[in-house]
């Protein structure tokens, strides 16, 4: 008889800047060997810098905590952490209360590494007996503190398509762009509750993807803040290493007086880092040849690891209600373009997908 899916949230105390937690394991040690029955789950965080690698990229690094570390570094240092992100500057942050600013993280280095490292909120596996599950965060401990964290593991057998459906989004005629798919304008999530509702599915997800059409796009989950999308997120796309350089410039006596050695400081640098880059994949010298044409010639929009889809879990919680899109208080589908959208319009097909 195959068993109903499992539906297991996890507490997460970090415990360091950069922490990786084998949620798996904590599994087992606090419920025994309960997702042993189950060949696939799905992981969800409720986060905005931190979450879980795609099972493929996560194989490359073997999975093993030596080896992704190395990996989550290159992005560390590719944002350092106060190289002038207008995120940080919280004086700005209309959003936000007195009494939020005093308590507010300074970490636009932290959201942009995750992005840029193609981190996700909501990743399914294929699940393999004794390699580990990394829940992997960027911003754990911030000024001595550490922060509180939860993930979701759904263990399941199967999974149906049972609709499909596809969205609109309008465009300006800027060339850098990044939009909100969670604004209540689009009708994004009350077009999902919908399927949801229509189809019963209590235990699933939501595949939101670009139409196959769609270039110079790409889909994450993030905070959609202001300062941080419009300012920070497109100063990465029209120049990936732009904060390195700034943070470079800081670290001299008279930045001003010597620009183009600061710039040049940065390059030189790359060269090191992009070292420890292939030496954590593993890669061939066929491999690395391809990696660094991208890597020290290709627009931000090759550099980055944007995706072209992204995931939403759909659960009831356990309980004896309907399902419904789960997500964290700061999370929103995003959808980031670099060239002009032809018509100013992009699709977003919306797949919904039941658990056994």
């Amino acid at each position: 008889m195959v068993a109903s899916p499992l539906e297991i949230t996890l507490e997460i105390s970090p415990r360091a800047r950069l922490d990786l937690v084998d949620v798996d394991k904590q599994i087992a040690d606090m419920h025994g060997d309960v997702l042993g029955e189950f060949p696939r789950a799905l992981y969800c965080s409720y986060h905005t810098t931190a979450g879980y690698l795609d099972q493929g990229i996560a194989g490359r690094l073997n999975r093993k905590q030596d080896g992704v570390a190395p990996y989550l570094s290159f992005f560390k240092k590719i944002f350092p952490e106060g190289a002038g992100y207008q995120h940080d500057e919280l004086h700005l942050r209309e959003e936000l209360t007195e009494e939020q600013r005093r308590v507010e993280p300074c970490n636009a280095a932290s959201h942009l590494a995750f992005i840029s490292a193609g981190l996700r909120s909501c990743v399914t596996y294929r699940r393999r007996k004794g390699q580990p599950v990394y829940f992997i965060d960027l911003d754990g401990v911030n000024e001595g503190r550490s922060r509180r964290r939860r993930t979701t593991v759904l263990g399941f057998s199967t999974e149906e398509i049972v609709a499909r459906d596809r969205l609109a989004v309008p465009m300006s005629a800027h060339p850098v762009e990044s939009v909100n798919l969670k604004d209540p304008r689009l009708g994004l999530f009350q077009q999902c509750q919908e399927m949801i509702d229509r189809h019963g599915v209590t235990k699933g997800r939501i595949h939101l993807t670009l139409s196959p059409g769609e270039r110079q796009a790409g889909l994450t989950v993030n905070e959609y803040e202001t300062l941080l999308m419009r300012h920070d997120l497109a100063e990465v796309l029209r120049d990936p290493f732009r904060f390195m350089a700034e943070k470079s410039r800081h670290l001299l006596a008279d930045p001003r007086a010597i620009p183009n050695k600061t710039i040049g400081y940065a390059k030189y640098d790359l060269v090191r880092i992009f070292n420890e880059l292939v030496d954590a994949l593993g890669l061939n010298d066929s491999m690395i040849e391809q990696v660094a044409s991208r890597f020290f010639g290709a627009p931000a929009s090759r550099f980055l690891r944007m995706k072209r889809s992204v995931n939403v879990l759909v659960t009831n919680g356990n309980s004896t209600q309907r399902g419904h899109l789960a997500q964290g208080p700061f999370q929103s589908p995003i959808l980031v373009l670099w060239r002009q959208a032809k018509n100013r319009m992009r699709h977003i097909d919306i797949t919904l997908v039941r658990f056994n």
